[in-house]
């Protein structure tokens, strides 16, 4: 028999609570329509929605980066027709106070970290596309110029697509963005270098040899702003609007940094530059590959976040090495948790840094990496696949993309790893090549036509 003191001990414990709902989010409603209405730039006077202590476990729910706007039906046409200047509605900003009630200080770590994650119940599919050359594109933009949606479906921690048949895999689910807001001081360094490069960059700048369709950076604007509580069409949201930076870089506050690996156990130690940090969070994936290459091109969803921040105090001296010239030029650093997909076998695709041309670039990663990804499409596309297809796939799928060497001039050496367990059929090379016709797969991907003018970029040596 217990003694009474182990009773009282007994009953006195308790589980721990559900975490605390903070951000709702209403499908039914535009971000702006939100209770707690969204936002979709950064600077320092957006108000918080919501305040937290430090070790509460509270829950954060959030719409997909486009805001509701690409649909689950049969058509492209609402990638190829979005507003580019609306992505990433964030919920928060979340102040967040120690258990003395004192807020985080600029100077500080914010320490976050991911209990758990998902898709909003009842809403288990995404989609992964590619934007129109004309309105952004992707990484392989001179290859593929149209707007182009995969719809993807969720069973547990799994995800199909009929758009990509034969193709299942579980999901590594993660937070496409989740930073601190800026000082004034740290936006105005973002929004002078930025316009610097925008202004006075070359305006034949191109990268992987492709004269760039985007601006070279995507500066300050009133179009498709929204900033939160602040109403619109006010002198105050005019104001701001035209200083609040967008979010589609990563930056020193963290942001946009589409880290596929920062799933559930995982810690983000964020610099704090504001009274209260002022978290914000959203971009849910429930997967993405490396490098996101297709550009709206994890799986995207509405879902929700639970977490815990702790206060790091003076954590960013401690802590964070400024690479800039002042103390504000710093990082986050991620943890990574302990839950992932077990893969053990896997096709490596290499690229170098020798562009479609032929012409030699001195240890360039990115035409390097952008030669893996086209490697690995051409040759997915030998077992029945089209390539928009396998470009969509890769943007999603958990395959890993590395750098493996850079200082072996004058090659970068890129490679992109690929789960074989995802297709349903033995995708590796084998001696006894198949012949006659290949099963094709349907139905495809939905696509627009491209009505631009850019030329498409073609391998000279491919039969396909």
């Amino acid at each position: 028999m217990r003694s009474p003191k182990s009773l009282e001990f007994t009953t006195s414990s308790m589980a721990p609570s559900a975490p605390r709902l903070i951000v709702p989010i209403d499908l039914k409603k535009k971000p702006w329509e939100q209770k707690l209405p969204l936002h979709n730039r950064w600077h320092p006077q957006i108000p918080p929605v919501a305040e937290v202590m430090a070790g509460e476990y509270f829950r954060v729910e959030m719409v997909d980066a486009n805001g509701g706007n690409i649909k689950d039906d049969n058509s492209s046409l609402d990638v190829k027709l979005i507003d580019s200047s609306s992505f990433h509605f964030l919920s928060g900003p979340i102040r967040v106070l120690d258990v003395d009630g004192v807020p985080a200080k600029p100077g500080d770590l914010l320490a976050v970290e991911i209990c758990n994650l998902g898709p909003l119940p009842g809403d288990e599919w995404g989609y992964t596309a590619t934007l129109d050359r004309e309105n952004g594109g992707g990484f392989l933009t001179d290859h593929f110029p149209c707007a182009t949606k995969a719809i993807w479906y969720f069973e547990g921690i799994y995800a199909y697509s009929p758009h990509i048949p034969g193709v299942r895999f579980p999901g590594l689910t993660h937070p496409g963005v989740i930073g601190t807001a800026p000082s004034m001081e740290l936006l105005n360094i973002w929004n002078e270098r930025e316009r610097q490069l925008e202004e006075n960059g070359l305006k034949t700048l191109k990268l992987c040899e492709v004269l760039h369709s985007r601006p070279l950076a995507n500066l300050p604007s009133t179009k498709g702003c929204h900033l939160g509580k602040i109403q619109q069409g006010t002198p105050e949201w005019e104001r701001i609007a035209r200083e609040a930076a967008r979010t589609t870089p990563g930056r020193e506050n963290g942001g946009n940094c589409d880290i596929k690996n920062l799933s559930r156990g995982s810690k983000i130690y964020l610099p704090v530059f504001v009274d209260g940090a002022n978290l914000s969070t959203g971009d849910m994936h429930f997967s993405q590959g490396d490098g996101e290459v297709s550009f709206c091109g994890a799986i995207e969803m509405n879902g929700f976040l639970e977490l815990k921040c702790e206060i790091i105090r003076g954590g960013m001296k401690e802590y964070l090495t400024p690479m800039g010239p002042t103390p504000l030029h710093v990082n986050p650093i991620f943890e990574i948790g302990p839950v992932e997909p077990r893969f053990s076998e896997w096709l490596v695709f290499e690229g170098i840094s020798v562009d479609e041309s032929g012409r030699q670039h001195y240890l360039d990663a990115s035409v390097a990496y952008k030669r893996a990804v086209l490697n690995a499409i051409d040759y997915l596309s030998k077992f029945g696949y089209s390539k928009e297809q396998m470009y969509l796939l890769l943007s999603c799928c958990p395959c890993e993309g590395r750098i493996s060497g850079i200082v072996d001039s004058p090659n970068a050496v890129a490679t992109l790893a690929i789960p074989t367990a995802i297709f349903d059929q033995d995708i590796r090379p084998k001696t006894k090549v198949p012949v006659g016709p290949r099963l094709v797969r349907k139905p495809d991907v939905l696509r627009c036509t491209y009505d631009g003018n850019l030329p498409t970029t073609k391998n000279p040596a491919s039969i396909m």
